[in-house]
């Protein structure tokens, strides 16, 4: 049985770690190559940094930065934040990213994720959708970091992004991030069905029963962030507590 995934999140901003609630509200939470060698050294499997103030200007920044993380660290990471083109994307794998996150560029273009898949395989592209559930019941689509949003519903997107050859799906509940109060079950399960490729759950982690919750039948890996940044939860602790609730963990940090 394949082990499930503790993947802790990084969002940067001017070249600092992050943390706010339903995408607003952002506090300062520390230096991201810091946190990175420290979660590595607690025994997460994956990280995931999304620079969310990324521009064409700050592109040789964030390449710069992704350069110190692998330095320090010998776990997979994701990188993304406004990331358009192959160039884009083989400028920060040259600086050691093992995967990129595509977002916004990727519903607005949607021939980027073939594009990506082509050049450089689909393990190395991981769509990111962040979705909120609207009055109908259905949960839609939303774009630049949640304040624009579509009528294209999340399972339909992420069902085409899949067949164009990304190879994860990061699925962000805007309705519950920052929460702390639970993983969105119902959309995440949702999209786990239709699609065969891993589930990363985001948005709601805040005691070790939401992780298992998620991750028992439903998501591959759930992401967090300021239950890790700000030590409410830690790694080490949470991993032996899955493992208790017999769900396949990595254990040897």
């Amino acid at each position: 049985m394949l082990t499930k995934r503790i993947i802790p999140c990084l969002d940067i901003k001017n070249g600092r770690t992050v943390k706010g609630t339903n995408f607003v509200d952002l506090r300062d939470a520390g230096d991201p190559v810091e946190l990175a060698a420290l979660y590595a050294a607690q025994g997460a499997d994956e990280l995931v940094f999304l620079d969310i103030t990324a521009t064409n200007e700050k592109r040789k920044t964030l390449a710069e930065l992704v350069d110190r993380i692998a330095q320090r660290i010998n776990i997979p990471f994701t990188v993304g934040g406004g990331i358009s083109s192959v160039e884009d994307v083989r400028l920060l794998l040259d600086h050691g990213a093992d995967k990129i996150s595509i977002n916004t560029s990727a519903f607005k273009n949607p021939n980027l994720i073939d594009q990506l898949a082509a050049e450089f395989g689909s393990q190395c592209v991981v769509l990111a959708i962040d979705t909120k559930q609207h009055d109908d019941g259905e949960w839609y689509v939303y774009l630049n970091g949640g304040r624009v949003a579509t009528e294209t519903r999340c399972l339909n997107w992420a069902i085409e992004g899949v067949r164009r050859g990304a190879g994860e799906i990061l699925l962000t509940s805007m309705d519950h991030d920052g929460t702390k109060s639970g993983f969105a079950k119902e959309i995440t399960g949702l999209v786990a069905a239709h699609v065969p490729v891993p589930i990363i759950a985001s948005g709601g982690g805040g005691e070790p029963k939401h992780f298992a919750a998620i991750l028992d039948g439903i998501a591959d890996a759930a992401l967090a962030a300021s239950v890790f940044h700000f030590g409410e939860i830690s790694i080490p602790d949470l991993k032996h507590y899955l493992d208790e609730q017999n769900i396949p963990m990595r254990l040897n940090y």
